[in-house]
C-alpha cells in the first residue's frame, strides 16, 4: 500500500490492530457458542468478554514478538490474548484451525472494504449524474476510431459513464454477497471437532453466511470472482479518465481538469496545464486490474488447503481496496470539477465542412431511388473534397453543385440533411433509460 494513494478509513480497515481485533471477536463469539452448547463452562466466554470490555489497547509489537519465535501468527496472537485475560482463555479456539480465523477475518475486511466502495460509487454516480443533467444538450462531436464522425451530446457521453457505473455497483453488490462467507469449520472443514452451530453464530454475529463446503478455507473462486470486479470497475474508471485525457488535448481542449490558483503544471514550460489526476488515474487502474490474475490463479489450491494463497491476499486485499477507494474519489472530484467549453466543441464539430452530416444525405439519397452503392459514391466523392481541403470547403455547397446530387434531392432537403438537432431527437429516451 502506497500511502499517497490511500484514505484514512479504508486503509484503517486494514491495520494490523484491526485485524486482531476482528481475531478476538471471531474466537470470543465462538467460544461463547461453545458455552451455550456446554462443551466449555460460561466462564470462558465471561473472562473474555469482561476484559474486552475494558476496550484493551491490542499489543501489535508484542504480538509480532511472539510470532518471530513460535513462527505462527494465529498462535502467537492466541497467546498474547491469554497472558491479558488469564486462565479461563484456553477455552478459546476449542475444535478450530487457524484458517478458520484468517479466512472469516479477510471476509469481513472484504466486506467492509465493499461498504466503503459502494459509498464511492455512489458518490461518483451523483457526480456524473449531475453534470450529465447539465450538459443533456450540449453539442459536442461523436468519435469512431478517433476521428468525427456523428453529433452527440456532452451528456449522452456522460449518461453512458453513468450506465457503466451503475452496472460496476450491481456487480460489486454481488461480489460483496460472494465474498461475505464465514468458516468455522475446523481442521479440513468437517467440523469433527466443532459443532455447525457455532459457524452459524459466528457468521450471524460478524453479518456473514455460514459457507457451505469450507475445505479447511474458504473456496478462492468467491475471491476471484471479488478481485475480478474491482478489476472492471478500474477498467471503467480508466475508460472515463482517458476520455478526459484526449478532450483535454490542446488541439481539442473541449473539456480539462481544473486548475487550481497556485497549481504549476511543469518545472520547465510555465504555460502547462497537464490532465495529471486522469492520468495518475490510468496508472492506478493498472495496478487494481494486476491484482485479478493472483486472485485467480489462488483457485486452484492443493487438496483440503495449503497457503500458497496466503502471502498473495496480504498483497492484494489491502493494495487493491485501498487503491480503488482512492482513485474512485479521485475521479468523483475530476468529474465534480471537470471544466467544460461548449464553444470549443461547437468549434470542433463544426471544422471539417459538414461532413458530419454525410449519413442523412446517404439515407435521403436511397430513398429518392439511387442505389446505396451510387448513393454511397456521390456522398463520399464530395466529402473528400473537404478532407483534401481540410475542412475548408462545404459538404453541403458541394453537394448542391453536384448535379446528379441535386437531380434526387432539392436544395432544401439538403439543407434539411444538416439540421444539427436532427441527432438529438431522442436523448430524452436514453436519459430516461438511463436515470429513469
Amino acid at each position: 500500500m502506497v500511502p499517497r494513494y490511500a484514505r484514512p478509513a479504508m486503509s484503517a480497515l486494514w491495520e494490523p490492530e484491526a485485524k486482531y481485533r476482528i481475531w478476538f471477536e471471531i474466537e470470543a463469539h465462538a467460544t461463547q457458542k461453545l458455552a451455550d452448547l456446554g462443551v466449555v463452562p460460561e466462564s470462558g466466554p465471561k473472562a473474555l468478554w469482561d476484559w474486552w470490555a475494558t476496550d484493551p489497547k491490542i499489543d501489535v509489537e508484542a504480538i509480532d514478538a511472539k510470532e518471530a519465535v513460535l513462527k505462527h501468527d494465529v498462535i502467537a496472537f492466541l497467546d498474547w490474548v491469554a497472558e491479558q485475560v488469564g486462565p479461563e482463555a484456553r477455552f478459546m479456539h476449542q475444535g478450530m484451525t487457524s484458517s478458520d480465523v484468517l479466512d472469516t477475518t479477510l471476509s469481513v475486511q472484504l466486506a467492509r472494504a465493499s461498504d466503503i466502495l459502494l459509498d464511492d460509487l455512489d458518490a461518483l454516480l451523483a457526480a456524473i449524474k449531475k453534470r450529465a443533467e447539465e450538459h443533456k444538450f450540449t453539442p459536442t462531436i461523436g468519435r469512431s476510431h478517433g476521428i468525427h464522425a456523428e453529433p452527440v451530446t456532452f451528456g449522452l457521453k456522460l449518461a453512458q459513464a453513468y450506465a457503466e457505473f451503475d452496472r460496476c455497483k450491481k456487480r460489486l453488490i454481488a461480489a460483496r454477497e460472494e465474498i461475505a462467507t464465514c468458516a468455522i469449520s475446523g481442521a479440513v472443514g468437517t467440523f469433527a471437532n466443532i459443532d455447525p452451530a457455532v459457524e452459524d453464530y459466528v457468521a450471524d454475529k460478524l453479518g456473514l453466511v455460514s459457507e457451505p463446503v469450507s475445505t479447511q478455507v474458504i473456496p478462492r473462486d468467491r475471491h476471484a470472482m471479488f478481485f475480478s470486479v474491482l478489476a472492471v470497475i478500474a477498467g471503467s474508471i480508466e475508460r472515463l479518465a482517458v476520455e478526459v485525457r484526449h478532450l483535454q488535448r490542446t488541439e481539442v481542449l473541449e473539456a480539462e481538469e481544473y486548475f487550481a490558483p497556485g497549481q504549476k503544471g511543469s518545472s520547465a514550460m510555465p504555460h502547462k496545464r497537464n490532465p495529471i489526476l486522469t492520468e495518475n488515474l490510468t496508472g492506478q487502474a493498472r495496478m487494481i486490474r494486476s491484482y485479478a490474475m493472483p486472485a485467480l490463479e489462488n483457485v486452484a489450491l492443493w487438496h483440503e488447503r495449503d497457503i500458497s494463497h496466503s502471502s498473495v491476499e496480504r498483497f492484494i486485499g489491502p493494495d487493491a481496496t485501498i487503491t480503488l477507494d482512492f482513485a474512485l474519489a479521485r475521479l468523483t472530484g475530476v468529474i465534480d470539477k471537470l471544466l467544460i467549453y461548449p464553444e470549443r466543441m461547437q468549434t470542433n464539430m463544426d471544422r471539417m465542412g459538414g461532413l458530419i452530416h454525410s449519413q442523412r444525405v446517404l439515407l435521403a439519397l436511397t430513398q429518392a431511388g439511387i442505389t446505396r452503392d451510387n448513393a454511397y459514391r456521390l456522398v463520399q466523392r464530395n466529402a473528400m473534397k473537404v478532407w483534401e481541403a481540410d475542412g475548408k470547403k462545404s459538404l453541403l455547397d458541394l453537394l448542391k453543385a453536384d448535379e446528379e446530387v441535386t437531380a434526387a434531392l432539392s436544395e432544401k432537403e439538403l439543407e434539411e440533411k444538416f439540421d444539427l438537432e436532427f441527432h438529438f431527437k431522442h436523448v430524452d429516451t436514453i436519459f430516461s433509460r438511463v436515470f429513469g
